[in-house]
């Protein structure tokens, strides 16, 4: 009887899974690091019918024709878009060309995904708004996976129910000699503290070295200092949040573990832990097990980005999704990057 209830449930997982399937045709611009690492893999995984792979140079449209047979390469973004069966574009190309591919594909009226940063400045930002508005492309979201990991859904709900008072976060790697890592690299981070804590005023913001800052902001309910730095090792990267409420303290490591220590008890302002010696107490909320190696044990997953591709294509199939990051609503971060950057500038 036991063995027959795990048999049955085991064929409907398995049948779960096969019956997800996806009818609209995609395309998907660009071939880095973080497209092989991060988005391809999730697109097999999801079966999403990749039709074309666009990218800048005919030796690597050749390589992924015989790597990647049932898509099909290209050199031109035009003939990508003159393919009326395309319904959404994904873009992981360059930071500095995203603007201007972004700005193609709303044209045209399709929906967009787009890697972070989607363009560099706040105007462009706005003028790609404008292009979903007035082409009617249905979905255009950025790639800011965080906001989808499973520990801040978690973390966010349970703040929503305490009075807060303080946070504390570190955004540490090494040597970014590539691009502008206020907007490549620390727009995760500001992101972040927005989308859970509200728009911010800058109360504190000091360059220590190069592209490393020290930032102290206001939002409407919480005070919080951030450090973001490149000045330290790719190797141990760090990315840590505390958050400080009147219940207990919040740690959040590395999008894989988020846990819970509640504050000791007070007798008419005397802490009862300096009195009378109290078992410390750490609730575990969301951790990542290393053990089973099942997708929500996957990094793809617990980063966010498994959830925020599913969400754009279940958007663009017109199923049931939560789009946690239209491009709307990128609006504040980057209000505040281009804040930070006037306070910064030396004119």
């Amino acid at each position: 009887m036991i063995q027959q209830l795990i048999d049955r449930y085991k064929r409907l997982r398995t049948e779960r899974y096969l019956c997800q399937t996806y009818k609209c045709s995609y395309a998907f611009v660009g071939m880095g690091q973080h497209s092989l690492t991060n988005l391809y893999p999730t697109l097999h995984y999801l079966g999403v019918p990749l039709k074309y792979i666009c990218v800048t140079s005919e030796r690597k449209a050749r390589l992924i024709e015989r790597k990647f047979p049932h898509a099909k390469a290209t050199t031109s973004l035009d003939d990508v878009l003159k393919d009326e069966t395309i319904k959404g574009v994904f873009v992981s190309a360059s930071p500095a060309v995203h603007f201007s591919i972004a700005s193609q594909i709303l044209k045209s009226g399709r929906s967009l995904f787009i890697e972070k940063p989607p363009c560099q400045t706040l105007d462009e930002l706005n003028t790609l708004i404008d292009l979903q508005r007035l082409h009617g492309s249905f979905v255009a979201m950025v790639g800011l996976q965080k906001r989808y990991a499973p520990a801040v859904q978690i973390l966010r709900k349970r703040l929503t129910k305490e009075r807060l008072i303080n946070y504390d976060f570190h955004y540490l790697t090494g040597a970014y000699p590539e691009g502008d890592a206020l907007l490549d690299l620390f727009i995760h981070s500001l992101d972040l503290v927005i989308n859970l804590f509200g728009k911010p005023e800058i109360l504190a913001c000091q360059r220590v070295a190069n592209n490393s800052y020290i930032l102290m902001l206001r939002h409407p309910h919480i005070i919080g200092t951030l450090e973001l730095s490149t000045s330290y090792t790719w190797t141990a990267a760090e990315e840590t949040l505390k958050v400080c409420t009147s219940k207990g303290i919040y740690r959040l490591s590395q999008m894989d573990e988020l846990t819970f220590e509640p504050k000791s008890s007070t007798f008419i302002g005397i802490p009862i832990e300096k009195v009378h010696k109290c078992n410390k107490s750490i609730e575990h909320l969301y951790a990542r097990n290393n053990f089973a190696p099942i997708l929500p044990n996957n990094q793809i997953y617990s980063q966010g980005y498994f959830s925020e591709i599913q969400s754009f294509v279940d958007a663009v199939e017109g199923n049931t999704s939560r789009v946690l990051s239209s491009i709307e609503t990128i609006r504040e971060t980057y209000q505040v990057i281009e804040a930070i950057k006037l306070q910064l500038s030396p004119f």
